[in-house]
């Protein structure tokens, strides 16, 4: 087993193999890369591996079945991307290699990763297969045939069973996110997709945490992995941690003053349970916040929605419990908020790991009842030093008028038209920056799904915007274009 250093600087730890000098293997040169793939990897700007990178590429390009725990950030999609494409023959028109992810917005994440990362290559094609979308362009495109197959487990069965899915060339099985998974009552799914694989197959998985159900099945379906395991720790110079007693009739009114006192642009705040979810966002849009909820009973579409306004900086604060924000990963995140205390001390490192990154710093604030003391012992011992106490009083907001919430920064437009309709996102870039006459400065991250795209603009030019996007044309067609409200209002 290949365990992980903590860290000495920065959120990640230093991740590397056992008596192996880490400047030495973070080089992806160091690598049997294909000469295309390592020129690939320059122009993406990926020149040296994270440390998941480091202590997993070298085991699976060797053909070793990997148990690899890494949280959501980590670097591991491209990790057993890079090894699944290193394995493809193109001109083989097979599925060669399946990855399974537990949700769709997941699963769309990894396929994109992977396209990145085959440039390289000529013609490589990945294909998402899931819940939520028409069984028939599905089967229609694995007609055309796949090299990678990327899905959710249940839809991957229902092909399976349907003999529209062939796997009999297939060489690598990705398990992405398999703890979650199993949350979510995969495993009898898993085991049947699994089993319709070939066994002289090699398969990675990629695991948050390391529960029961993984080991069994790693006992299963896996032929002597190595496990590599992620000791995961966080710089107090990165994230600075703040931990607040509350009564518990304190606690939802506590987020709220929070953040009108450090006025965050993005915060994640997590919830145990999903009433608690509905009672802090309905106290959080009565203040006067942009808020919303991510909770395992939203429609496919309205998690669409959520998860893009909160990532493209439209949403000021997500309310989420841990099941729902598991896979979720947000490039800038300034302070994660720990509505309860969990039991669970790793899913407490899990859950402030999400702020912090790269080269950022971010707030981790924890609210604890009297009853919960037992817990933040538990904290403190896994984080090896005291923990720093503040009072709720240091936040009360100075006599006069109340400050107002801040607002996010940016405003999500929904243009009726997607894939199908052909639309990319440099058209949308385009129609705003030419005709509209709108600042590249201006426009945020564009989403194009299916059916819809979604575009952040600043918020000072959202009406204006949405009036010359729906006066003018995308690709020389008239689009429908709405304006997404705003949580608060």
């Amino acid at each position: 087993m290949i365990q992980a250093s903590p860290a000495t600087s920065g959120v990640s730890p230093a991740l590397v193999p056992e008596e192996v000098d880490p400047e030495s293997t973070l080089s992806f040169a160091q690598l049997p890369l294909a000469p295309g793939t390592l020129q690939n990897l320059r122009q993406l700007g990926y020149l040296r591996m994270t440390p998941i990178q480091a202590a997993s590429l070298p085991l699976a390009l060797a053909g070793r079945d990997l148990i690899a725990q890494a949280k959501t950030g980590s670097g591991k999609t491209a990790a057993f991307a890079l090894c699944l494409l290193t394995k493809l023959n193109p001109r083989r028109f097979a599925v060669q290699a399946l990855v399974l992810c537990p949700t769709r917005e997941l699963a769309d994440q990894v396929t994109q990763e992977i396209r990145r990362l085959a440039r390289g290559e000529d013609n490589i094609k990945v294909l998402t297969l899931c819940g939520g979308s028409t069984m028939r362009p599905q089967i229609s495109s694995l007609e055309h045939g796949a090299h990678v197959v990327v899905g959710t487990p249940g839809r991957i069965m229902d092909h399976l069973q349907r003999n529209t899915l062939d796997l009999a060339a297939l060489d690598t099985l990705v398990l992405d996110e398999a703890d979650r998974m199993l949350d979510m009552g995969f495993f009898d799914d898993i085991a049947f997709v699994a089993k319709a694989c070939p066994k002289n197959r090699q398969t990675l998985l990629f695991s948050a945490t390391y529960p029961e159900g993984i080991a069994s099945l790693s006992r299963q379906f896996l032929r002597n992995p190595e496990q590599i395991k992620l000791l995961e720790q966080h710089a107090d110079t990165k994230i600075r941690q703040r931990f607040y007693e509350v009564e518990p009739d304190q606690r939802l009114a506590a987020v709220a003053l929070l953040l009108k006192h450090y006025r965050p642009v993005s915060t994640l705040a997590f919830c145990n349970t999903r009433q608690q979810c509905r009672d802090l966002l309905q106290v959080l849009r009565a203040e006067g916040f942009v808020a919303q909820a991510l909770h395992g009973e939203l429609e496919q579409r309205e998690r669409d929605q959520v998860l893009i306004q909160f990532a493209n900086r439209s949403c000021s604060v997500l309310v989420a419990t841990d099941v729902a924000a598991r896979g979720l990963d947000i490039e800038q995140l300034e302070a994660v908020i720990n509505v309860d205390v969990t039991p669970d001390t790793e899913v407490h490192v899990h859950r402030i790991g999400r702020t912090g990154r790269v080269d950022q710093e971010g707030w981790a604030f924890s609210l604890v009842s009297g009853s919960q003391m037992a817990r933040v012992d538990n904290i403190e011992k896994e984080l090896g030093h005291e923990i720093e106490w503040h009072s709720l009083s240091e936040l009360q907001a100075a006599p006069g008028k109340p400050p107002r919430p801040p607002m996010p920064p940016m405003v999500t437009l929904l243009i009726l038209g997607g894939r199908k309709e052909k639309i990319r996102a440099g058209d949308v870039l385009g129609a705003l920056t030419g005709d509209a006459g709108f600042s590249k400065e201006q426009v945020g991250k564009i989403n194009v799904t299916d059916t819809a795209t979604y575009v952040a603009v600043a918020r000072g030019i959202a009406k204006e915007a949405l009036r010359k996007l729906s006066a003018g044309t995308i690709k020389g067609k008239k689009v429908k274009v709405h304006l997404l409200q705003d949580a608060a209002g």
